[in-house]
């Protein structure tokens, strides 16, 4: 009887399939304590591009004031590919952003915040401590969509508008499970 050389457990363990990562969901009420509780107004609007437009710190980190366009956010040589790639934003935090750039005498082509991607990073993790969890930039992305998600947007517009990906399956892996009690609330609002 002959037997396949590479069907050995040591084989299967190195090539088995990896388990598909399940990210931590955060709640509105936790991101917007973690906003407020940010008192530096640069670290502030740092956070809330993130969690409220759905951008990647690279590109809060390259924004310039000549890429803000009233509600509109216009990233220059995104992750896509593509020459840009439009981000909306509230008005509220376009109105800071806005107050920001001029207070602080920013040129139109010079960066709004000029920080490096470490600093950026312990930044974040400093908020996430304010309110006792371990928070990455990327969690703060992935509130936008889940949230937006959680408040009835259609999956569709969370992919392309909000977190500009190319493929539904990607933003799919950013929602996550849904939680028990989360489908009986849904299922309740739905029929009543």
């Amino acid at each position: 009887m002959f037997q396949n050389p590479c069907d050995s457990p040591i084989l299967r363990k190195i090539f088995k399939d990896p388990k598909p990562v399940q990210w931590k969901n955060l709640a509105k009420e936790t991101v917007d304590e973690i906003i407020f509780r940010t008192r530096d107004l640069r670290n502030r609007l740092i956070l809330e591009l993130m969690a409220r437009g759905g951008m990647r710190i690279g590109e809060v980190l390259g924004l310039t004031p000549a890429d803000i366009d009233d509600r509109k956010v216009i990233i220059r040589n995104p992750k896509s590919g593509q020459q840009t790639e439009v981000v909306f934003i509230p008005q509220k935090v376009t109105h800071r952003l806005k107050e920001y750039i001029r207070k602080k005498g920013i040129e139109p082509n010079g960066r709004i915040f000029p920080i490096s991607y470490p600093a950026a990073r312990i930044i974040v993790n400093k908020a996430g401590s304010l309110v006792g969890i371990h928070l990455s930039p990327h969690d703060l992305r992935r509130h936008a969509a889940t949230y937006a998600s959680r408040s009835g947007t259609p999956i569709e517009i969370i992919s392309k508008v909000i977190l500009r990906h190319a493929n539904l399956a990607t933003t799919q892996r950013y929602l996550g499970k849904v939680s028990d009690l989360e489908a009986i609330r849904w299922i309740e609002n739905l029929y009543r």
